[in-house]
């Protein structure tokens, strides 16, 4: 077993651990009222994006989500958030120094003591999450989960860690081997986990993988789906559109799982199709498990770099 394999395996009980931090992250993020605007890279601007429509949803507030490398310097914030596993990213450090006149800014990571916290007033660690593997897997959904229940109470299952258990021991719902391209769809929330899983099957398995807002699939991108492709759908979908994606020879994967634990199949997906392909998952092509630029580089067109720990 890989190390990103059992990361993946851990999830269950990561989750129950997590709910430990549920009042830090009410604190954090559910803050009613309040303008908020959520900050990451890569895996993490996904999970900002899906947290930016969760907030929203649950009538909290305006709630916004951007890539660190592109923030939005020209609006006014309550409250910046930055979700950075490692707390070392360069992006992340230095569009959290250009919000410096906000009046709260915070991070969730997952480890203790680095960069990340010289420069926001509240941390939520997510210390148990962490990971060894540079493919983030369960840092994202136990913030997904924990989030969930600080957002949207009502909508939070307890059950969650049980029902991700029994998807795990349950066969892939489709045969990596044959599958040339993947697919994923959302819609709101869902969205960002769409492109999380996209992210996975190219970190992974170097394999072509899209995602797509769910309406919108059908607006140009149907137009390469063939029996080689799998496209998977986040939540709930019309019919209709999933009988035009059928027309093209496509498999199209749905399920009755909580979106998170459809995520998480997502990531086994991942794995299998990258020892379909021959490949470690464990060390993925040209990445590290933190961008740290050197000082005087460029973060990002619109700001400058004031350096970062390596």
């Amino acid at each position: 077993m890989t190390v990103t394999e059992a990361e993946i395996a851990s999830q269950p009980q990561v989750w129950r651990a997590v709910m430990e931090r549920l009042p830090q992250a009410q604190e954090l993020l559910a803050a009613r009222g309040e303008r908020l605007l959520l900050l990451g890279c890569g895996t993490s601007a996904f999970v900002a994006d899906s947290l930016a429509h969760l907030r929203e949803a649950a009538g909290l507030g305006e709630t916004d989500a951007a890539f660190a490398s592109e923030p939005p310097l020209g609006r006014t914030y309550d409250r910046v958030v930055a979700i950075t596993r490692s707390g070392t990213t360069t992006e992340v450090l230095d569009a959290l120094a250009a919000f410096e006149g906000v009046r709260t800014r915070g991070a969730v990571t997952a480890v203790a003591g680095m960069p990340v916290e010289h420069v926001v007033d509240q941390v939520l660690l997510l210390d148990v999450a962490d990971e060894t593997s540079v493919v983030q897997t369960r840092f994202p959904t136990a913030l997904l989960v924990l989030a969930l229940a600080a957002l949207v109470p009502s909508a939070a299952r307890h059950t969650l860690p049980d029902e991700c258990a029994a998807a795990l021991a349950e066969p892939l719902p489709i045969d990596p081997a044959t599958v040339e391209r993947s697919v994923f769809l959302g819609s709101g929330w869902t969205r960002g986990l769409a492109d999380e899983a996209a992210l996975k099957v190219r970190e992974s398995a170097q394999a072509w993988s899209e995602s797509y807002p769910l309406l919108d699939y059908r607006h140009g991108p149907i137009a390469v789906a063939d029996p080689g492709t799998a496209v998977w759908v986040f939540g709930p979908a019309p019919e209709d559109l999933l009988d035009d994606i059928r027309r093209t020879g496509a498999r199209v994967v749905t399920s009755d799982r909580h979106p998170i634990v459809q995520l998480v199949q997502a990531q086994r997906f991942a794995v299998a199709l990258a020892a379909v392909r021959g490949l470690d998952p464990d060390h993925p092509r040209h990445l590290t498990r933190s961008v740290i630029l050197p000082a005087g580089g460029t973060s990002s067109p619109g700001l400058s770099v004031h350096g970062s720990s390596r």
